[in-house]
């Protein structure tokens, strides 16, 4: 691969990445609000933004780096407890997510640059965030300061104000051999005037004996130094080479440092477990020190305390208890730490795969159960029992492959339910209405491509029930109800079908005022009598609008019926349920996979469909008193039929006995009268052409392992067409509706 496709590969997964850790930014902004216990939240926020920015630099983002490094920068403020999160943090740190979002769709779309509108926009969000950076000090101001030479111990001991301008501290205790070995103490501290000034140095003398006990070869000195340096670390601690063994350096960065290697802690690449090598490698630990620490966590004889011993504590507290390093920087390497393994555990858990990919693999298994069925019927034709329980043993272990790549594709809803919680909280504002989000379902699992074309509909239907279901505040109040209003997204398997809920708790669909709106539209007339259901049905007519005035949201009657296509183009229906004064509930009912299918293969005259294996409930035979009815008695219950030979006109002979497929769609059972079955079928579901867009109660074709086509029923399409066919052919003779659960009338 060359370095031009290693970048486009690794700039793709960046962007992947960016888009998902935004993601995740929102919905722990949205929560931040309502959550008592923030920590958590606040610090995956940060890691989110600084991982934005770290890969940003590698790519030469300039833009995004100069953004997001304000807001980092604010974000570490509230990790800290500088800055207290308010609703007021949360409506700026959104439009900085939301920012973020938009450079990263540029750079998308091969714009790695900003345009002076973008550029603006972020000085804008620069100067919002600004404003929580120059209003946290006074009171803030003290409390960090009192916690920062709480964590630097040793500036405390000697003149502060020098190790805080931005020196070194070194607190030197030379062995006691050091002379004996021929080293001079002042000869190493006179060479630390090569790497910088030594500004200030204390001389410790509190281990010197009595004269006449003192040893003349004996080191008994130490010193405290203060040294104004540009060097590294490793640089100073390297001055101290040959008496390392049996002394003990201290190298204390200056405080102006500590933001500078936290930086590099967390711009570290992601390849860096351990904690020690995230120290080394920032420069903030040394590996003597490291080695120094380690073993002193091996030998509890080192800490004279009873208290503890070493191997009970951790190796950062060891470092920060032998004042090797500051605790801020400990905690940032933890986070860095945690960051990786976190990262990596991603990693094991899932892989991406493109798109493109998966929908190759479901297409081959698609023929590969096309194929296996056609070998499965020659086989029977064969008659050859070794042969067809070869087949048969094929056929499971394609319905196994089958399952296994359809699951691939599955994906929770809960991802497509979250994003409202933006949504709602944006458009509550705009309409001045208190509504709070529930979501429940969120796990259920549905296919990849039916979420990805859910999402429009469900964004309608929200806004909708925001604008017109749910009521102002003052006017729930004097109804008697809370003062917030409640949205709620639910989501469902049921009969090997997915149902979404939409509701709320607002005032209700007013039948009078869509009745009277449908005939002052010519969509019924005056005398027209309608059930509960079909008065709803009604919103979803094209330009059908009950609003009294048009907002940015709705009024104009261009949505709903959109929401109708797009549900119908995936094969689902939705219907309503309303009570005035207490709140809807729009149904949406979607089936789990659009690709391959269960299905039961029916026969009538020369031709064949498939029924959903999931909408078929049992197989009777037609009872001989009930072939010239439109119903039959099924053990006491009223089962309506569908003739599919006249809902097709079919020409042919009609066969001795003709069957009853019972299928069930939501709460009715309808009965399909066909002439052959011809049992369960593996079904890949290809779709008809726009030549047959006008065939109702169709849901696409297949091929049949003699190579013949079949059409798919759609169950839910068949039983409304002909539901409305009856009730229009029976509404003048004030006979009950035949997709009616029970019609009383006829026994």
């Amino acid at each position: 691969m060359s370095f031009d496709s290693e970048m486009k590969a690794a700039m793709e997964t960046f962007i992947v990445e960016s888009r998902d850790l935004l993601q995740d930014m929102e919905d722990l902004l949205l929560g931040l609000e309502h959550s008592d216990d923030s920590v958590d939240a606040i610090n995956a926020i940060f890691r989110a933004a600084h991982t934005i920015k770290g890969s940003s630099g590698l790519f030469g983002l300039d833009h995004v780096v100069n953004f997001t490094h304000v807001l980092e920068s604010v974000l570490d403020k509230v990790r800290d407890g500088e800055i207290p999160i308010s609703s007021k943090l949360v409506a700026v740190l959104l439009p900085c997510r939301d920012h973020l979002s938009l450079l990263i769709d540029r750079i998308a779309v091969g714009d790695t640059t900003a345009p002076p509108e973008l550029i603006a926009a972020g000085a804008e969000l620069h100067v919002q965030l600004g404003y929580f950076l120059d209003h946290k000090q006074s009171g803030d101001a003290s409390r960090v300061v009192q916690r920062e030479h709480q964590d630097a111990t040793q500036t405390s001991r000697t003149e502060g104000s020098m190790v805080d301008a931005g020196n070194w501290y070194l607190s030197l205790r030379f062995g006691p051999d050091c002379l004996r070995n021929g080293m001079d103490p002042l000869s190493f501290i006179g060479y630390l005037n090569t790497l910088g000034d030594v500004v200030h140095i204390v001389t410790i003398t509190k281990d010197l004996p009595e004269a006449d006990l003192m040893d003349a070869e004996t080191c008994y000195l130490g010193f405290e130094v203060v040294l104004r340096s540009n060097a590294t670390k490793e640089a100073i601690e390297s001055v101290f080479e040959f008496v390392n063994e049996d002394s003990v350096i201290r190298i204390l960065p200056p405080n102006s440092k500590i933001d500078e290697y936290i930086d590099i802690i967390h711009s570290l690449p992601d390849d860096v477990e351990l904690l020690g090598e995230i120290l080394i490698k920032s420069g903030v630990l040394t590996k003597n020190e490291l080695e120094s620490c380690l073993q002193l966590q091996k030998d509890k004889h080192d800490y004279p305390s009873s208290n503890f011993s070493s191997e009970q504590l951790p190796i950062g507290e060891i470092l920060v208890k032998q004042e090797m390093l500051q605790k801020p920087v400990l905690t940032a390497a933890l986070n860095k730490q945690q960051q990786v393994k976190d990262s990596k555990a991603r990693e094991r858990q899932s892989i991406r795969v493109d798109a493109d990919r998966l929908d190759k693999l479901i297409d081959l298994v698609g023929e590969l159960v096309i194929a296996g069925a056609g070998a499965n019927l020659r086989a029977s034709k064969v008659a050859d029992m070794a042969l067809l329980e070869s087949t048969s043993e094929v056929m499971r272990l394609v319905e196994e492959v089958r399952d296994s790549a359809l699951q691939l594709r599955m994906v929770p809803i809960g991802t497509t339910f979250s994003r409202f919680q933006r949504v709602v909280r944006d458009v509550s504002m705009e309409l001045g209405k208190d509504i709070v989000l529930e979501i429940a379902g969120g796990d259920t699992e549905v296919d990849k491509s039916v979420v990805e074309k859910i999402g429009d509909p469900l964004m309608h239907l929200v806004r909708n029930s925001m604008d017109h279901g749910i009521e102002a505040s003052a006017v729930r109040l004097a109804r008697g109800k809370p003062a917030q209003g409640v949205l709620r997204l639910n989501a469902y398997h049921e009969s090997g079908s997915i149902i979404i809920e939409v509701n709320d708790d607002g005032g209700g669909l007013n039948k009078d005022k869509i009745m009277a709106k449908a005939i002052e539209r010519g969509l019924i007339t005056p005398n027209t009598v309608l059930s509960d259901k079909d008065i709803y049905a009604l919103i979803f007519e094209p330009g059908f609008s009950t609003a009294d005035q048009v907002s940015n949201l709705s009024g104009r009657g261009v949505g709903m019926d959109v929401v109708k296509r797009n549900v119908t183009s995936l094969r689902g229906s939705i219907d309503i349920d309303s009570e005035m004064g207490v709140g809807a509930t729009i149904r949406i009912r979607l089936p789990l996979t659009l690709a391959i299918i269960d299905g039961f293969l029916v026969g009538v005259g020369s031709s064949s469909f498939v029924v959903p294996l999931d909408h078929v409930i049992e197989c009777v035979e037609l009872p001989k008193e009930s072939e010239d009815n439109d119903y039959m008695d099924l053990r006491g219950e009223v089962l309506p039929f569908i003739r599919l030979r006249s809902f097709f006109e079919i020409e042919g002979e009609l066969p001795r006995r003709q069957n009853v497929v019972v299928v069930g769609y939501g709460e009715n059972k309808t009965g399909l009268i066909v002439d052959r079955l011809m049992g369960e079928f593996q079904t890949v579901i290809k779709p008809l052409g726009r030549i047959f867009n006008h065939v109702k109660g169709i849901g696409g074709s297949t091929i049949l392992g003699s190579g013949e086509v079949a059409l798919i029923l759609s169950i839910p399409a068949m039983t409304q067409l002909y539901s409305a066919q009856e009730q229009r052919k029976h509404l003048s003779m004030s006979r009950p509706v035949i997709g009616n659960k029970k019609l009383t009338e006829k026994f």
